[in-house]
């Protein structure tokens, strides 16, 4: 939050106005900017065993964001090992929000390399183009056409398993880091992961409209330490994030 991925050179009209963000992202605003939610500390009440809510106040013109925001992320944990993670959020101007989680998953466990190897099945017919700058152009790509079929994983396919093909869109994202539009399903379900090596079978649910699938291309160059002392490379975990 405030918005999770890119806003075009940080700049969103509002009933007419245009209001300039912060841009930590060539020249975008990335994840709410510099010092997104991401980075803010908030406070923690634990419910009951199973219940934890994490709460954080943004006043007005936090990272330029008109609207003081009071935002709530739930999280619950069930008996049959589901995490569900519920998010509020109450404004008293007008304003843009798109709250997200980005963690990152990598079924074969800690320090284990690449994720290519490990399956992915996504619910969703079509993906939001993007340009070379990870901007969403408002084009929509059909997983049935030429150009959309690397990103095609209606059934369930190995990640990597077209990742290094020649591919516009692929090039545009230095892999797969693009929005797709989901298809409705009863119970909410939008994508599975599975790995063979280790049997860790992962299912996703939400009630949001699009998932962004990112391969974690850019972790190389994150200067990020896990446990151990140990870096992660480029395609060592992928988020699936749910969001508008």
């Amino acid at each position: 939050g405030r918005y999770a991925n890119r806003i075009n050179k940080g700049r969103i009209v509002i009933d007419g106005d245009s209001v300039q963000l912060p841009t930590n992202n060539f020249g975008h605003c990335l994840h709410g900017g510099p010092q997104g939610w991401q980075y803010q500390v908030y406070e923690g009440k634990q419910l009951n065993d199973t219940t934890l809510t994490m709460t954080m106040y943004s006043p007005d013109g936090d990272q330029n964001f008109p609207g003081a925001v009071t935002a709530t992320v739930t999280y619950t944990l069930s008996g049959d090992n589901a995490l569900d993670i519920k998010y509020d959020a109450t404004t008293d101007k007008k304003t843009v929000i798109n709250m997200t989680n980005h963690s990152y998953f990598n079924l074969d466990g800690e320090d284990s390399g690449s994720v290519e190897g490990q399956h992915l099945q996504i619910f969703a017919d079509n993906f939001a183009e993007n340009d070379a700058g990870c901007l969403p152009t408002g084009r929509i790509v059909s997983l049935d056409s030429e150009e959309g079929a690397p990103f095609d994983f209606r059934e369930p396919t190995e990640i990597g398993k077209r990742l290094h093909e020649e591919n516009i869109h692929l090039k545009n994202g230095s892999g797969y880091d693009h929005n797709y539009l989901l298809k409705k399903q009863p119970d909410g379900l939008c994508a599975r992961a599975y790995s063979r090596s280790s049997g860790i079978l992962l299912e996703c649910r939400t009630s949001e409209p699009g998932m962004q699938l990112y391969t974690g291309n850019f972790l190389s160059t994150s200067n990020i330490v896990g446990k151990g002392g140990k870096s992660y490379a480029d395609r060592a975990g992928f988020c699936m994030e749910t969001k508008h």
